[in-house]
């Protein structure tokens, strides 16, 4: 019997490093006429197979990445000079993200409980004008915070992102502490969104079993990150387009209730800015809303980690990043603004804006308000998405961080385990376990449960913006150190490091007033007990002691020392641009453009 080998034709493939293996990415180039110019990449000749059974086995998929074995460990998929490994005739692209993947990641700035419930919360504490400035502030913090994580990924967009960072710009030790930090940030993050959107439903029905709902909640993220990160970003695609399309609708309706005026007393105006007030509870209360306005931009830096998987970030994550300055002005500020011209902040109905309280959302009751019947349904269903597609980050978020921190040795090996589609499978299903928690929904004591998961999240994103931040000043130190110029880098940060330096100091500004808060919050009861104020400071200051802790720990146990200038790594994990073909390009394309592209392309 004869064997006839199968027939074979000569292609050529590209090769993008990922962080754990090297992913040849096919492209028949006689099916293709042009060559993206952003992107450097090693073109190779290999055979592909016509007559492969297995191409379309699903189940194969799930099967672990092969990946090429060193004397000492698996690689990590950093490699200066690479070699393309072809595992067998399989050929995969897990950096399926595109830019449209890219700007859903970075729609986490529309929160689901921090915008549209807890800001209820804020409002009751500092007032309208103490809510507006915080966000305000945020928000400026924010925009220097993102540029240097986009200058940063662009030009090393590596698995573990942020946390990758920190270990190589300043501290293995520091870098264990907030990839740990960061990760159960996210996992515990699943349950209490999942909790809100249990207790969402009761809105209309209170009978129900909140199980159910738990179930069929973590039922539908699991799933859809099963389907790895292009399902990822595309359920987070329409998930955003609903936000964006609810929240504008309330300004146009805000705006309408605000001149046309309540049922019973006719034109609002600024009627609730004078009475009861622009502000409540002074400095102490502005402080009290900052910790609100952070809540609410947690998950900006998500894209941080889309990087990795990301086909062309130098065209992608920019673009997605620098549009965080318009959402925050549109969205946060002008509903928010209209929110506080809607509702007084003594109103009884935002007294309970607890994060599982979706009836307390000012959004639902400015709506409310205006005697509509309809309209308050739909806007909860909206609170119901948005704290769904925070549940589905949380998984993408602690997923990723935890498959890093265990390809560098700092979480058990388990969780580096990664399909050939690119899916860190053990580490999401972790974190779908985590989720479970989320039926204590049914119990009477979920809210102390609740308050204590909230605990370990509330403050955690400040020491990753910040870490953020010192990361972008290091490395611009240690370029500079190895004689390299500005104008090498593919993106650059606009605020540069001076922008990194305000964001940072902004950062311990912000948590030692939330230190402040806890020993002495607004609303002090004069009848507590010592152990009702230990808990309090707790409950608000969690993340301290957690961090503090992992971080001091691990340097004890292993020694780690401070990152030497001279000892930073700049080149493994390197993406490789033609840096002054884009720019010559670049600049006279610019040249052709009208006065208002060049202003909305400098910011967008």
């Amino acid at each position: 019997m004869s064997h006839d080998k199968p027939k074979t034709t000569d292609i050529k493939v590209e090769v993008a490093l990922t962080r754990d293996v090297e992913i040849i990415e096919m492209r028949n180039m006689s099916n293709v006429s042009h060559k993206d110019e952003n992107t450097t990449t090693w073109a190779i000749s290999a055979p592909k197979q016509e007559d492969d059974k297995e191409q379309n086995d699903w189940l194969d998929g799930f099967r672990r990445a092969d990946r090429r074995k060193l004397k000492k460990g698996w690689d990590k998929g950093y490699h200066s000079e690479p070699k393309p490994h072809v595992p067998g005739d399989r050929y995969f692209d897990i950096r399926a993200a595109n830019a449209k993947t890219a700007t859903s990641a970075l729609a986490r700035e529309l929160k689901g409980t921090g915008l549209f419930i807890t800001s209820g919360s804020a409002l009751h504490q500092g007032g309208p004008g103490s809510v507006l400035l915080s966000y305000i502030v945020i928000g400026a913090l924010q925009y220097c915070t993102m540029q240097s994580l986009a200058e940063l990924c662009v030009i090393f967009p590596i698995a573990g992102s942020f946390s990758a960072f920190s270990t190589r710009f300043l501290d293995p030790s520091w870098g264990f502490s907030m990839g740990w930090n960061y990760c159960l940030q996210w996992l515990f993050t699943l349950p209490l969104e999942i909790i809100a959107g249990a207790f969402t439903i009761t809105y209309w029905n209170e009978d129900i079993s909140k199980s159910v709902f738990v179930a069929i909640f973590l039922a539908a993220i699991f799933i859809i990150n099963l389907f790895g990160v292009k399902a990822y970003g595309e359920a987070e695609f329409v998930f955003s387009i609903i936000k964006v399309t609810a929240i504008v609708a309330f300004i146009l309706l805000g705006i309408v209730i605000n001149i046309g005026g309540e049922p019973t007393s006719g034109y609002i105006g600024g009627r609730y800015w004078i009475d009861p007030g622009l502000f409540n509870n002074g400095f102490k209360g502005f402080c009290s809303v900052l910790v609100t306005s952070c809540f609410s931009f947690t998950g900006t830096e998500l894209i941080g980690l889309a990087a990795a998987e990301t086909a062309n970030p130098r065209k992608s994550l920019p673009s997605a990043i620098k549009q965080v300055f318009w959402r925050i002005t549109l969205f946060y500020i002008v509903a928010l603004m209209l929110v506080s011209l809607l509702v007084p902040h003594d109103d009884p109905r935002i007294l309970d804006a607890s994060s599982s309280n979706s009836a307390a959302s000012p959004f639902v009751v400015a709506i409310e308000t205006a005697g509509t019947t309809v309209l308050p349904s739909v806007m909860n269903a909206v609170i119901l998405i948005a704290v769904i597609s925070v549940g589905n980050s949380s998984v993408f978020g602690s997923s990723r961080t935890l498959a890093a921190l265990a390809d560098q040795s700092m979480a058990p090996a388990i969780f580096s385990y990664v399909d050939k589609q690119g899916r860190p499978l053990a580490a999401i299903i972790f974190s779908c376990c985590i989720g479970l928690l989320a039926f204590i929904a049914d119990l009477k004591a979920h809210d102390v449960v609740f308050n204590w998961l909230l605990s370990i999240s509330s403050l955690a994103t400040l020491f990753t913006w910040g870490s953020i931040c010192l990361t972008h000043i290091r490395f611009r130190n240690a370029w500079a150190h190895a004689a390299h110029t500005l104008e090498q880098l593919p993106f650059r940060s606009r605020p540069g490091t001076y922008g990194s330096w305000f964001a940072l100091a902004g950062y311990v500004l912000v948590l030692l007033s939330q230190v402040w808060i806890a020993v002495d919050p607004v609303d002090h009861k004069k009848n507590e007990t010592t152990n009702d104020i230990v808990q309090n400071i707790f409950l608000n200051l969690m993340a301290v002691p957690i961090v503090l802790i992992m971080y001091l720990g691990h340097k004890l146990w292993y020694r780690t020392n401070f990152v030497a200038l001279d000892d930073i790594d700049i080149q493994t994990g390197r993406r490789y641009y033609r840096v002054h073909l884009m720019s010559d390009q670049e600049r006279e394309a610019r040249v052709t453009w009208p006065l208002w592209k060049r202003a909305y392309r400098y910011f967008c």
